[in-house]
């Protein structure tokens, strides 16, 4: 049995060694036993008791600035084993360290011994000096040191920075805290046993090591009290209820201990002078001397040996288990890196030409929507394109205004243009065309923009295509996206140049028989039947407030003919505004002379009954107009037009005026007015002066103006709605056919033919240095865990 226990020690520190000489860290949660204190506590007094020797560095504020990891191993010959079959301590003499020999290691200094335990203190100072700095701050790297004695038990202890609450000097503001963290980061772990020291000295209800201890181990399973000072205690005053367990209850119970004062350490007082001392102490203490066998240094070494050797027995089987999840996860680890170089150029070119091939496949389908990675956060890939399709660019569409920056005064402008020095009798067909072309123009930027957004997918699609094996390569994975950007940059220009030759053929003809065009007849029935309403709106709100008026005035202080005419009733004012209505349109063109009352007879091709034939032949002619300009009417032509007469023109002359000032709300028609309208310039009234009007005055329209630049947007507005329609659905086609499609299909090809090349093969399967460490560290981490394995299947 002593045997074994001593196996599982040596198990135990050789799978430290191993794990920290490999990993750097602690990742098998190994037994330990982890020693917990505040400052001034005598934690380091007690270390050093069971070592038998002065090792670690005194001072004032924190001393232990890293963890040490300090193994006991006894070096005491066969003849020296006690009857109960465990190694024997051998008293600490000249000889039996000549005989047996007694030195020191540390891990970061292999193979050299230290026989000075002073040149050990140094090296400890030295080395945390050199890590956590001269600030007094502390640091979690470990320092690992192996004591080889005569006089001591095998164990595996670690000391902690003490627990203080007040930074001094230097000391960073936060020392509490990182104390702490780190002390508990070590006692949280389940194999550890504590080793909770605390004076006898102080309450023990101030002790921060009982405190952080119960925190991770509350039902005191794992947790060894160690009291020191007793012999510091105040007379009259003794530990014994709280070492007989009857304060505070402890599975593993409380050990005392004296260490040697400061002045003992001051004058150089020999520890094995010291242990005697305390041996002395409990031997003759009138509350101590009745248990004096379960107090002293030496009691508590034997405990903490056996407590270990049990610990590690128990927790062997929950190490290996470990030990077999972590060879799992390391051999899937390494597997993700792949295998090593293939040698041979057969090899090297299969595996060139299955990367491509699967590098191909990925780019298909994240276009497809049948990758296996599919992300849950963000669109991608194909979804992706279609909601560019359907929301970006149809949205971008629909926000284009058909009349956008087309004000009536450039409408104005057009239609004089168009009509050169001759007066208009119509509207003229070339102002239309004129101003709608520039109109579809404007969706060739959107049209163009949807081009570019889906060959940037595309080439965001590329870049994520990469796979772990392939990261390998860093080289061939920055061709293969070369290519492809290449094939994507290619297939952007013909895609770009259809797209705007679709909006180029739009513009080149513009199809006023398109059946889902508004027309001529039912854009001046929707103008006309526009300006009624306002017209019955404005009235019947006039009423509104002349009823509002008469309520409030009283009886008797308006005259008989205002009162008549307030006194007219909404239809009967509605029908003196169509007979006034009907007068101006009858000084318009004859295209638009007679207003609502002739236009279902004129949209018919008849006339109405008892109408003059003259009137009937103006509304014939004006119906044969609208249809060779509009080309929509299928109406029969009614003959020549009749020449109007002098008196006619007068007429016309002397009513347009009185239209005009209706729509200026009856303001005259000043000479400047006619500068704007006519854009000349008079010194005097009459004479004319030539001079161009000014820009950023607003026009003044007449009636006939008025109703022919609204019928003009009108028809811009419906034949824009035509070409949008058109647009929207032809050019995610286009994009499709020449940009996406064309480059799923030939991407394999492509990718084949530009680099599998033998000359290439060496250059492109260079592998990354990051990946040749990853690689070679995950090899070595995993004949590291399968040495330990081993080493635990000795003793299993």
């Amino acid at each position: 049995m002593a045997a074994l226990g001593d196996d599982l020690l040596v198990t135990v520190n050789k799978l430290q060694d191993l794990v920290f000489n490999t990993i750097g860290n602690d990742s098998l949660d190994l037994p330990q036993i982890v020693v917990v204190g505040s400052q001034s506590s005598g934690k380091s007094s007690v270390l050093e008791n069971i070592v038998g020797r002065d090792f670690l560095p005194r001072g004032s504020g924190i001393v232990t600035r890293r963890p040490l990891i300090l193994q006991l191993i006894n070096v005491a010959a066969e003849n020296y084993e006690q009857s109960d079959g465990n190694p024997a301590v051998i008293p600490h003499t000249a000889s039996s360290v000549a005989k047996f020999g007694e030195w020191a290691e540390f891990h970061h200094l292999p193979g050299r011994k230290f026989e000075d335990f002073a040149q050990v203190k140094q090296e400890i100072e030295n080395e945390t000096a050199r890590i956590a700095g001269s600030n007094k701050g502390i640091n979690r790297q470990p320092i690992n040191l192996k004591v080889f004695s005569p006089h001591v038990l095998n164990l595996t202890l670690v000391d902690l920075p003490g627990l203080t609450k007040v930074p001094i000097g230097d000391q960073p503001s936060d020392i509490e805290k990182q104390t702490r963290t780190l002390i508990s980061e070590y006692i949280a772990k389940p194999n550890s046993i504590i080793l909770a020291v605390s004076p006898a000295n102080v309450d023990l209800v101030n002790s921060e090591a009982l405190k952080l201890a119960r925190h991770v181990d509350p039902m005191g399973r794992r947790t060894i009290g160690v009291l020191t000072k007793l012999d510091l205690m105040d007379h009259g005053t003794n530990a014994l209820d709280i070492l007989s367990g009857r304060v505070y209850p402890l599975k593993l119970g409380f050990i005392g201990v004296v260490n040697r004062s400061q002045q003992d350490i001051q004058s150089g007082k020999p520890l094995d002078e010291a242990l005697k001392s305390e041996a002395d102490f409990f031997r003759h203490h009138p509350a101590y001397r009745n248990m004096a066998i379960r107090c002293g240094t030496q009691f508590l070494a034997k405990t903490l040996n056996s407590t270990l050797m049990s610990h590690i027995r128990d927790r062997l089987p929950d190490i290996k288990a470990r030990l077999n999840t972590l060879m799992g996860q390391t051999q899937q680890e390494l597997a993700s890196y792949g295998n090593k170089q293939f040698s041979g150029k057969e090899h090297r070119g299969s595996l060139i030409l299955q990367l491509m091939t699967r590098f191909a496949s990925s780019f298909i389908s994240s276009i497809d929507g049948t990758s296996s990675e599919i992300s849950t956060k963000e669109l991608c890939g194909g979804a992706r394109i279609y909601y560019i399709f359907n929301s970006v660019f149809g949205h971008s569409l629909d926000t284009v205004d058909p009349t956008h920056n087309l004000t009536t005064y450039d409408i104005r402008t057009a239609i004089r243009n168009s009509t050169g020095p001759r007066p208009s009798l119509f509207v003229p067909e070339l102002a239309f065309d004129l101003l709608v072309k520039p109109q579809i123009k404007l969706l060739e930027i959107p049209s163009q923009r949807c081009v570019e957004l889906v060959y940037e997918e595309l080439i965001k699609i590329c870049h994520t295509c990469g796979s772990q094996e392939l990261s390998r390569f860093p080289r061939l994975q920055g061709k293969l996206i070369e290519v492809v950007s290449d094939l994507l940059r290619e297939r952007l220009g013909p895609c770009s140049t259809y797209v705007e030759s679709l909006i180029a053929i739009q513009r080149a003809y513009i199809n006023t028989n398109h059946p889902n065009f508004l027309g001529a007849a039912a854009a001046m029935s929707s103008v006309i039947q526009t300006r009624q309403e306002q017209e019955k709106k404005a009235v019947l709100a006039e009423e509104r407030k002349k009823r509002e008026k008469r309520r409030l005035r009283e009886l008797g202080e308006v005259n008989g003919t205002a009162e008549e005419e307030e006194d007219q009733t909404p239809d009967q004012k509605l029908k003196n505004l169509s007979v006034r209505g009907n007068a101006a349109a009858r000084s318009m063109s004859p295209h638009v002379s007679r207003g609502a009352d002739g236009f279902a007879a004129g949209l018919n091709g008849t006339q109405q009954s008892g109408s003059p034939p003259v009137f009937g032949a103006a509304n014939s002619a004006r119906d044969s107009f609208l249809n060779y300009f509009f080309g929509k009417e299928g109406m029969p032509s009614a003959g020549p037009l009749p020449q109007p007469t002098a008196a006619q023109n007068r007429r016309g002359h002397s009513t347009e005026p009185s239209i005009s000032q209706s729509i200026r709300r009856g303001e005259p028609r000043s000479p400047a007015i006619v500068q704007e309208e006519y854009g000349i310039t008079p010194s005097e009234y009459g004479n004319e002066v030539s001079q161009f009007p000014t820009d950023n005055l607003e026009p003044n329209l007449t009636e006939r103006e008025v109703m022919e630049t609204e019928l003009i947007r009108r028809l811009i507005s419906s034949y824009f709605n035509i070409v949008r329609e058109t647009i929207a659905d032809q050019v995610p086609k286009a994009v499709m056919h020449l940009l996406v499609n064309h480059s799923k299909d030939v991407v394999q090809n492509r990718l084949v033919s530009e680099l599998y090349k033998e000359e290439l093969f060496s250059d492109l399967l260079y592998e990354d240095d990051g990946i040749k460490a990853e690689r070679e560290k995950c090899e070595k981490l995993l004949e590291t865990y399968k040495e330990a394995a081993k080493i635990v299947g000795e003793v299993l």
